[in-house]
């Protein structure tokens, strides 16, 4: 999800830069090459801008998803130590109790 917000932020960033340096205004408007109304310029730039909105919640629903999962992932590591411990201590007292007791 990251990686898909990343590409959205670029392409509406792309756009818009485009828009900003590849406009020739002499009576007509033409972006990169292709002459364009006004209207369409502005539903590029619209475009743009919703690219690059979806992208930044794309990305920060991402890196929540992401945290949650490297935090959860965490704790279950340090479950599994002190449950293996915890089974260790177990081992070495059923081994040490049978030493202990007297043979009949």
């Amino acid at each position: 999800m990251l990686l898909l917000g990343l590409i959205l932020i670029a392409l509406g960033g792309l756009a818009i830069v485009a828009a900003v340096f590849a406009v020739d205004v002499d009576g007509k408007v033409e972006y990169l090459g292709q002459d364009v109304s006004g209207l369409a310029l502005f539903l590029i730039g619209l475009g743009a801008g919703v690219a690059i909105w979806w992208g930044f919640s794309i990305f920060k629903w991402g890196t929540k998803r992401g945290w949650a999962r490297r935090k959860e992932q965490k704790k279950m590591e340090e479950l599994s130590e002190k449950l293996g411990k915890v089974e260790g201590r177990d081992d070495d007292i059923h081994d040490h109790a049978d030493e202990d007791r007297p043979n009949l």
